[in-house]
């Protein structure tokens, strides 16, 4: 959704995709170029940052598990701060902000605040993994829906909430966003609801980057394989029967 901005300041919410320059929008290189300030994540964002002027002002905003970070209102309080003074505020966003990026919050401050706002959609690291690794996330016959969930809730445990019947479901392709350290948690529930252990499984770690991983697997191989790679970089989890066998690109 997006508003229609005004002559004062302004925010634009913008998906950083994955990592790889390559694959920001145009609309997004023309507001990072336009930006009188940056408020950035921290994955991958510093080569879309040589898009900003020599003059926008750029803050790291970014949020990482087991470190100091900003909280969400702090981040909210300085967008709109920003824009109050007359600026035109890019929030960088990795990979797609209306996939578990907390974009909902952002939205209701700007609105509160009174601040028009748009929204330039990114490429979501599940589709990016995808298309590095060659497959596809659906497969006539085999898997006509896809999902997408977090395997991490605010406290950085597996969300208590998650509806574990439909993550079974054999005939679904599952991705799940921030999920390496609780893995082993959601597999051990999806084999208690009747999910094979053998159903195919891979994680891709810096989808679209030059150090792009991946290993392919069973559920149980990856959970075990995860839990003994406590720092893995950011990555996606896919299992389900339309995810193909392959060879293990890295350990």
């Amino acid at each position: 959704m997006s508003e229609t901005p005004a002559k004062g300041g302004h925010i634009t919410m913008i998906g950083a995709g994955p990592g790889d320059p390559d694959l920001l929008t145009i609309r997004a290189v023309k507001r990072i170029e336009a930006a009188d300030v940056i408020l950035f994540d921290d994955l991958g964002a510093g080569p879309l940052l040589k898009h900003a002027s020599a003059q926008t002002e750029l803050i790291a905003v970014g949020k990482r598990a087991g470190r100091v970070s900003p909280r969400q209102s702090q981040v909210s309080r300085l967008m709109v701060a920003h824009a109050k003074m007359g600026q035109r505020v890019v929030r960088l966003k990795s990979g797609d902000p209306t996939i578990f990026g907390r974009l909902d919050e952002e939205i209701v401050a700007a609105r509160e605040a009174g601040i028009p706002f748009e929204i330039v959609p990114g490429v979501t690291a599940a589709t990016a993994a995808a298309a590095e690794l060659g497959f596809s996330l659906t497969k006539r016959g085999v898997a006509r829906r896809l999902q997408f969930v977090t395997g991490h809730d605010v406290d950085g445990q597996l969300p208590r909430d998650l509806d574990i019947a439909a993550l079974a479901d054999p005939g679904a392709t599952t991705c799940v966003f921030m999920g390496k350290a609780t893995f082993a948690l959601l597999v051990e529930a999806l084999i208690a609801r009747g999910l094979s252990p053998d159903t195919p499984c891979i994680v891709a770690t810096q989808a679209s980057l030059p150090d792009t991983q991946a290993r392919f697997g069973t559920l149980t191989e990856i959970a075990a394989y995860l839990g003994d790679r406590p720092q893995l970089g950011a990555s996606v989890i896919f299992y389900g029967a339309a995810i193909p066998d392959g060879p293990t690109v890295t350990d």
